[in-house]
């Protein structure tokens, strides 16, 4: 026999079963034929991993959507990934927000409180978008990818096997079948050795299948431990946020009390009635009171005086006008008060220079 009858006679038997399987399907479909039905362990267990399956899907897709809400970028990503390719880097949101905000800080002047304001909150923008990169990369590798494993590869194979076993189920059925209707001793003699066949491999089948569907409990402990981990990259990337902002907060400081004055009569339409406020509230604003108190008397002692006094420099001050001085944070400057002055200004110096100042801008050290 030569390979081509060889393959010829191949091709024949695999037509035959092929449509001995179609035939019994059909006939069971209709209630004709009897079917084989699986032990309920092995139904629970089939059952357990199409329910595994499907949510797994569903929790990695909107984990995908909550780590990269645009969709044109998930589907760049995806692309990238299936030609085997590593996709280009983008600054993402939080980044862009931030290099705009530097940008803007710098054409209006780093030495400007509104300038300064903007690079710093800029700074901590990109600092954000550098955790956020951080936190989709450790969620891709300790969370993604291993429930994405699973639905390309362990349940994939599951699907192949679970297909294997319901052709032999057929093919068991059939040879059942062809068993009740053989008339002739030598037929049903046939007929009976062909189901002992059949029976024997679809015992086998079923064996594999419930074997690699008793991993599902496997599975889920080791999406657990994925789970752990994504949850700790969550809790690592909002307490970095949250230190960040923190930080810039503090670096902010608060605005001079006469921003706060026209900021808090131009809001007052929204402010909240006194019984809302809460008793932290209360004390912070009297503790507030009593600081501004004290600096206010402080600054009436020196103006009523005519000595001079250090101050330290609380935000950055752009001069108006010629008799102005320029000021820089932090800086310690030589301030004084003049007959005839407004309430609200100094007379400061640094050097060789001298010119008007906001009081609001200072602070009186001892």
């Amino acid at each position: 026999m030569n390979i081509m009858d060889f393959n010829m006679k191949k091709l024949a038997a695999d037509a035959g079963t092929f449509l001995s399987r179609a035939v019994q399907f059909t006939e069971e479909k209709l209630g004709q034929a009897e079917k084989t039905e699986l032990d309920a362990h092995l139904e629970n267990l089939l059952s357990k991993a199409e329910c595994t399956k499907q949510w797994t899907e569903k929790v990695m897709k909107q984990t995908e959507v909550l780590l990269q809400p645009n969709p044109n970028a998930r589907i760049e990503e995806f692309v990238y990934e299936k030609l085997d390719r590593k996709a280009p880097s983008r600054l993402n949101n939080p980044e862009i927000l931030g290099q705009y905000m530097i940008d803007a800080g710098n054409e209006f002047g780093p030495g400007t409180a509104y300038g300064n304001a903007l690079i710093k909150c800029g700074e901590t923008q990109k600092r954000i978008g550098a955790a956020d990169r951080e936190l989709i990369q450790t969620s891709a590798i300790n969370f993604l990818t291993p429930l994405r494993n699973f639905i390309e590869g362990d349940y994939k194979t599951i699907t192949r096997e679970r297909k294997l076993l319901q052709n032999k189920r057929l093919d068991l059925d059939a040879a059942k079948t062809r068993l009740k209707k053989a008339k002739v001793a030598e037929a049903r003699a046939s007929s009976e050795q062909e189901v002992r066949i059949a029976q024997s491999e679809f015992d086998r089948q079923a064996e594999i299948t419930r074997l690699l569907l008793e991993g599902i409990s496997s599975t889920h402990a080791h999406h657990l431990r994925c789970l752990n981990d994504f949850v700790e990259a969550q809790m690592t990337y909002y307490a970095q946020c949250y230190q960040y902002m923190l930080d810039l907060q503090k670096q902010l400081g608060s605005f001079p009390s006469t921003f706060l004055a026209n900021n808090n009569q131009s809001s007052s339409t929204y402010a909240p009635s006194s019984s809302t406020i809460t008793p932290s509230a209360s004390v912070t604003a009297s503790l507030s009171s009593i600081s501004n108190t004290a600096a206010t008397s402080s600054f009436g002692e020196l103006k009523s005086s005519s000595g001079s006094r250090k101050a330290r420099v609380l935000y950055d001050y752009d001069a108006a006008n010629s008799t102005e001085l320029s000021l820089l944070a932090d800086e310690v400057i030589t301030v004084y008060s003049i007959p005839g002055m407004d309430s609200d200004w100094l007379m400061g110096e640094r050097g060789n220079q001298k010119g008007k100042v906001p009081i609001t801008y200072l602070e009186l050290l001892n």
